[in-house]
């Protein structure tokens, strides 16, 4: 039976666990939208939108859809955002 356990807790993290866990922890921010609109006659032109807004509640289908240019959240440019530390690193004693 040891060797069955050992197995198992192996693949749960050789299939990713891990890493899901550790992607969470980052916090990410869609940007200026970059679709191009003229694309279809060969062109190119993006609409001007500086920043993703979800047009609905978290989980909905509409929270994919940008309130200021009607385009998927694919189109907008994606932002890693640095997570910050959770100790107060203000303080200036010297020593």
């Amino acid at each position: 039976m040891g060797p069955q356990q050992d197995r198992s807790r192996s693949r749960s993290t050789a299939n990713g666990g891990g890493a899901v866990a550790a992607r969470k922890a980052a916090a990410v921010q869609y940007r200026e939208c970059q679709r191009n609109h003229a694309a279809s006659i060969g062109g190119y032109a993006v609409d001007g939108c500086r920043e993703f807004m979800a047009s609905g509640a978290e989980g909905t289908a509409a929270a994919l859809l940008c309130a200021a240019c009607a385009c998927h959240r694919s189109f907008h440019r994606r932002e890693q955002v640095a997570a910050e530390p959770d100790c107060d690193c203000s303080s200036t004693t010297s020593a």
